[in-house]
């Protein structure tokens, strides 16, 4: 994870994995880039909920991207979703940066 500074910091991008999830440490102030790297079809990314209501499970927070779209999501909240924040992607043309506001 890249913590942001005045000076900049070098961004460190993950290549998405469509069949493991990715695990990030969530501290509140937690936030991913995510772009889509392909030019042809949007994709989506999925960002888990860890917190249930009266015992049931809530629907995971989705996005979708199209082609060649970039956009930053966060920050997430720890109560809702987890000192572990879990991100799945539908493809591998999506890439993951994580990154922490100081």
């Amino acid at each position: 994870m890249t913590t942001a500074t005045r000076a900049g910091a070098a961004l460190a991008t993950t290549t998405g994995d469509a069949t493991s999830h990715h695990v990030m440490i969530n501290d509140g102030r937690t936030g991913i880039i995510v772009k889509n790297t392909g030019s042809t079809v949007a994709r989506t990314v999925t960002f888990r909920i860890a917190q249930t209501v009266d015992g049931q499970a809530v629907a995971p927070r989705t996005a979708t991207l199209a082609a060649g779209e970039q956009r930053l999501f966060g920050p997430f909240d720890v109560n809702s979703y987890g000192g572990k924040l879990e991100v799945d992607v539908d493809h591998t043309e999506l890439t993951l940066t994580p990154v922490r506001m100081g």
